[in-house]
């Protein structure tokens, strides 16, 4: 039996170690999935935090009759749930400032309508709710940048396309141009044997063991070799 469909199982049955030794394994694709989020206003170390739940959720949720192999079945999970976490965490951080200053908008602005009888200036809002304009202005216009994402710019056969939607399709494309290059980039940084190292573990979805029997070495020499190149990749901003 495939080893880390052996681990899978094992950690089905509750084994508690075989998760930990799974999620061991798989850091350096966690790693691998978290550099294409680079540059967007989080912490890597989060970012690898919230991969590292989508890992645990993928190997929770991996059905042993699946003809896959469980790193194709994995990456999936775990950029899906980094890209839940920056889409969900920058609502909710730009949705909280927008419902109190909208909502004071919205009130003051009624209220001078009613009083004046007519639509009330920028000036006269920014007077009445003792707020610069420039913050009336941001909050109105990130109101309509955020609902405008969500709404609908296309229907066909009973189905809705968002904007946002489009702009996840353009992300991927990026995404899958930008690892040619990294990759390529990456893979003139390291010496012969570390090239053959990642081939196996990420290319070949080998184990640690079967990488240490081709290499020569023993499994431990190898899981401190792919955390050293891990390491490394890291510091040069490509993982």
């Amino acid at each position: 039996m495939d080893h880390t469909i052996a681990l899978i199982k094992k950690s089905h049955d509750g084994d508690k170690e075989a998760r930990e030794q799974l999620v061991e394994e798989n850091v350096g694709l966690v790693w691998c999935v978290v550099k294409r989020f680079y540059g967007r206003g989080t912490d890597a170390e989060d970012l690898f935090q919230i991969g590292s739940i989508g890992l645990l959720k993928a190997i929770d949720k991996f059905d042993l009759s699946y003809d896959v192999k469980f790193s194709t079945y994995a990456v999936p999970m775990i950029s899906g749930e980094i890209k839940r976490f920056l889409r969900d965490d920058g609502m909710i951080k730009v949705s909280r400032s927008l419902k109190e200053l909208s909502y004071k908008i919205f009130q003051t602005r009624e209220a001078l309508i009613a009083k004046l009888d007519r639509e009330p200036t920028l000036e006269e809002l920014a007077e009445t709710m003792e707020v610069d304009k420039e913050e009336i202005v941001q909050a109105m216009e990130a109101g309509g940048e955020v609902e405008s994402l969500y709404k609908p710019i296309h229907q066909k056969e009973g189905s809705e396309i968002r904007l946002v939607d489009k702009l996840e399709e353009k992300e991927r494309k990026e995404d899958k141009i930008l690892d040619h290059m990294l990759l390529k980039q990456l893979l003139e940084s390291l010496d012969k044997e570390e090239r053959q190292l990642i081939y196996l573990r990420y290319f070949a979805d080998e184990t640690q063991t079967q990488v240490g029997k081709k290499l020569g070495i023993s499994q431990v020499q190898v899981s401190r070799m792919e955390k050293r190149i891990i390491e490394n990749m890291r510091k040069l901003g490509t993982v």
